[in-house]
């Protein structure tokens, strides 16, 4: 699959000439919308930003925008888009001071998360946004959304980029991208971080809460991962799951990872008829990753006798990852790696602050 792109050049200043670049990558959403004469939502056309938004000339920046031409609505998305976005961002990243990537918002922390795994030793922002409602809206929460993701990737301190990691910024608040989850359709405030601070929160000033943003250690060179294994499965405990639908998922052919989303600190049934088939699972080389279904708190394996059962087999307790982010992770590892324990030890290191370590 080829993406095509259309490509716009606005700078913002009419006083003197940006000396600070952001390329901003439009795949789709609703941020990028606009009614037509009919009233149907056609794609915006981004070399005409400022008549939209007229307050970016005060951001004094010389920005790039790279458009799917066929803008794709987010329930789509699927790995080869991520691929195409991070190398859009790996082949421009000595260009750019900074990123903003416009994204529908119902897989945004899929993305984002995808993103932060991709690209290793990231010392620049990628800042992820959309919105609600169309940017022709006379309502809509994309102008504030995307002239503050602006401003988020292109400021800096001593001449070093404030958030240099993959971040989500909307409705005033920044979360780390692989921490964040959609959890509004309805209101504007559509994404949390229950289990890690937010980066940033804008008011009059963005104050920055500068101790919990990721840093890498200076001086080493950005790692592009680009390939992802698709053959895993989440497999959501529900109370009454029958052993005919385990026995099914687990049996899939050329399975080679399971994400496991149990109850409360990582708890399971402990019948035999739902441990037995997941230990001939491991037994066979298949991952089987636990995450808890709650937004809050983190697996914790063996606290109670319901999850001793999974530690014992060798089920790898996940900690405080979400779901996005141990999907996304999981495909990456295991397109990488065919060594059982490799897998293992990188599922359980932290790469880009995406899990809380013991």
């Amino acid at each position: 699959m080829k993406i095509e792109y259309t490509t716009s050049t606005i700078i913002t200043s009419a006083v003197k000439a940006p000396d600070t670049s952001i390329l901003i990558i439009y795949t789709g959403g609703t941020l990028g919308m606009v009614h037509n004469e009919n009233g149907v939502l056609i794609p915006f056309d981004f070399s005409l930003i400022m008549d939209h938004i007229p307050s970016l000339r005060q951001l004094e920046l010389n920005i790039t925008v790279l458009s799917f031409q066929t803008p794709i609505d987010s329930s789509n998305v699927n790995p080869q888009h991520w691929r195409e976005i991070g190398e859009k961002i790996y082949t421009n990243y000595d260009k750019y001071d900074g990123f903003v990537v416009l994204h529908g918002t119902d897989t945004m922390a899929f993305s984002a998360s995808a993103i932060s795994f991709m690209l290793e030793n990231l010392q620049k922002p990628v800042i992820f946004t959309g919105a609600q409602l169309p940017i022709s809206s006379s309502r809509s929460d994309a102008r504030e959304n995307l002239i503050t993701a602006l401003e988020i990737a292109s400021t800096k301190i001593n001449k070093k980029p404030v958030v240099p990691e993959v971040a989500i910024y909307f409705d005033s608040v920044l979360l780390r991208g692989n921490r964040s989850k959609k959890v509004e359709s309805q209101q504007f405030d559509a994404f949390e971080s229950e289990n890690y601070p937010m980066l940033a929160e804008s008011g009059v000033d963005i104050n920055y809460n500068h101790k919990f943003i990721h840093r890498t250690e200076q001086k080493k060179d950005l790692i592009f991962h680009g390939s992802f294994d698709t053959n895993i499965v989440v497999l959501k405990l529900f109370p009454g799951i029958s052993k005919e639908a385990v026995e099914g998922i687990i049996n899939i052919p050329n399975l080679r990872g399971i994400v496991l989303e149990t109850y409360g600190s990582g708890n399971a049934p402990t019948h035999d008829w739902f441990l037995t088939p997941l230990k001939k699972a491991i037994e066979k080389g298949i991952i089987i990753l636990n995450v808890s279904q709650c937004p809050g708190g983190k697996v914790d394996q063996g606290r109670y006798e319901t999850s001793e059962g999974l530690h014992a087999m060798g089920v790898i307790g996940g900690s405080d990852l979400t779901i996005e982010a141990a999907v996304t992770k999981l495909m990456i590892v295991l397109a990488e790696e065919k060594n059982i324990e490799n897998i293992k030890s990188r599922m359980i290191e932290s790469i880009c602050g995406e899990m809380s370590i013991n």
